[in-house]
């Protein structure tokens, strides 16, 4: 099994979200959250910061720790093919500058602000949803419900 240490940014302004559009190395495409994995010695805190500028082109600030998830990706769908566990740390950021743009050498072709209503039409991460509902919740214990993948909705 492979295992994976990740920060997410859940970045919410006036009824949106800022979404990141993911292209996978074979060429499909996804929604999710700005993040990504945490580097040897690396803090997740500093981590979620570095990934938003990274993929967004945005300076933003965390105001919370929301929660943690973790998941077991069935090998069937894992992009290694080999069973995978993703554990992902959330955080609300508000973003405090900067301009949205391409990940320059990335895998994030844009990132835009998308309105919550419109979230549910995307083909999209199951991490958009876990983080909408941990920033919508705010669970004590920090831990998120697992989100059903299937139809839009994909690990």
């Amino acid at each position: 099994m492979s295992f994976r240490l990740a920060a997410y940014a859940v970045c919410i302004e006036d009824g949106r979200v800022l979404l990141a559009h993911y292209v996978k190395p074979n060429g499909e495409r996804h929604w999710t959250l700005p993040g990504g994995k945490v580097e040897h010695g690396e803090d997740p805190f500093d981590t979620v910061i570095r990934e938003v500028a990274e993929e967004t082109g945005c300076d933003g600030v965390v105001e919370r720790l929301l929660g943690v998830d973790s998941r077991v990706i069935p090998a069937a769908v894992a992009r290694a093919g080999i069973e995978h566990q993703n554990v992902g740390i959330f955080y609300r950021v508000r973003i405090t500058g900067g301009q949205l743009r391409p990940e320059p050498n990335g895998e994030t072709a844009e990132s835009v602000w998308t309105s919550f209503s419109d979230v549910e039409f995307l083909r999209r991460s199951s991490l958009v949803d876990v983080g909408l509902a941990l920033a919508q919740t705010l669970p004590a214990t920090g831990h998120a419900d697992p989100v059903p993948v299937g139809g839009l909705i994909q690990h």
